[in-house]
């Protein structure tokens, strides 16, 4: 189901990166600058968590920055986090889902949870950050992409909507 949830993650994020590129920057500067924040947010924690998972030192002193990079860079990292944990999963020995890792959260406090609650974390968190930025979207004219699972599965696999299922 991991694999399938991260796939999901990723057809979403590329959803909400193209709305976000179709807002007009010049009516609405605000907006814009209010997703670059958010798509930010969504990396830098996306990175911090990579980091340990991997026993890393942290990347970030924090989740967010006082200067927030340009758009295209932003889709980069984030599509280069897809792809490392959609790798991190395949590689996942069945012994390692539920290995506690202790690591220190950007504010300084201790932490504690197994890889398996980090994933979940991870894809619960993005998709709490795309409903904000959707909320954004709205308000700048742009529809928000539908990102939910139900609407993954049926553009992903159509025979669903004849009542077939994959093998």
């Amino acid at each position: 189901m991991f694999d399938e949830a991260f796939a999901c993650k990723r057809w979403a994020m590329r959803r909400t990166l193209e709305a976000v590129r179709a807002v007009d920057a010049q009516a609405f500067p605000a907006g814009v600058a209010f997703m670059r924040q958010q798509l930010n947010h969504i990396a830098i924690v996306e990175e911090l968590f990579r980091s340990r998972l991997l026993g890393e030192p942290a990347p970030h002193a924090a989740t967010n920055t006082a200067e927030v990079p340009a758009l295209e860079e932003l889709a980069a990292r984030l599509e280069a986090s897809d792809r490392w944990y959609a790798g991190h999963l395949a590689g996942l020995a069945p012994a390692q889902w539920d290995e506690a890792l202790r690591f220190r959260f950007a504010d300084g406090r201790d932490g504690r949870m197994t890889r398996r609650e980090i994933l979940f974390h991870v894809l619960n968190h993005s998709s709490y950050h795309r409903g904000a930025i959707g909320h954004a979207l709205d308000q700048a004219q742009v529809p928000h992409p539908a990102d939910t699972y139900s609407v993954f599965l049926h553009e992903t696999q159509p025979g669903r909507r004849d009542g077939r299922l994959p093998d």
